[in-house]
């Protein structure tokens, strides 16, 4: 049986200027009503099982707040996981949810999207719109990079656009 709003509510209430749920009509003898919901997974994600079904809270939160749950994917603005207060939250493509990306943390420039080229001996800026990486350019200063990288990333990234920071 698919989750609706009504049935959420019978359960959880939800704050949306924190994010938190509480539990309402909790549904295991170890839970009791105004007690937070839900557990933090290694990822970083909030989860709350409801019916025996595990939820993500911030496709709950849509549910709760906008009474659909949505085919597409939410992102999170600041890139906080455990963040489910509803103006964090946004409706997006799985491409725009991976624009909104830190730094990963192998990056050795400190930069994201720019790494030293061994080859040509230049900062090698690129970054991924559409689903295909695309090269920015060779340059001779990390500055000169980023801030070539920074003006390609918002151009084709638009309110996605993370330059490596939440």
């Amino acid at each position: 049986m698919k989750l609706t709003q009504q049935r959420l509510k019978e359960v959880l209430k939800y704050n949306p200027l924190t994010g938190v749920f509480y539990w309402v009509n909790p549904q295991a003898y170890c839970m009791h009503a105004g007690e937070k919901a839900g557990y933090l997974d290694r990822n970083g994600y909030i989860y709350i099982k409801v019916d025996s079904v595990k939820h993500a809270a911030h496709r709950l939160a849509w549910l709760y707040m906008h009474g659909v749950l949505p085919e597409k994917f939410i992102d999170h603005k600041n890139t906080i996981r455990s963040d489910n207060r509803i103006k964090n939250l946004r409706l997006a493509t799985r491409s725009q949810n991976m624009m909104n990306q830190l730094k990963r943390k192998n990056n050795t420039s400190g930069v994201k999207g720019i790494g030293w080229d061994n080859k040509v001996k230049k900062w090698r800026a690129r970054c991924q719109v559409d689903g295909k990486r695309q090269c920015v350019g060779w340059f001779s200063s990390l500055k000169e990079a980023e801030k070539s990288l920074i003006k390609f990333r918002e151009k084709g990234h638009g309110e996605f656009a993370n330059h490596g920071g939440a």
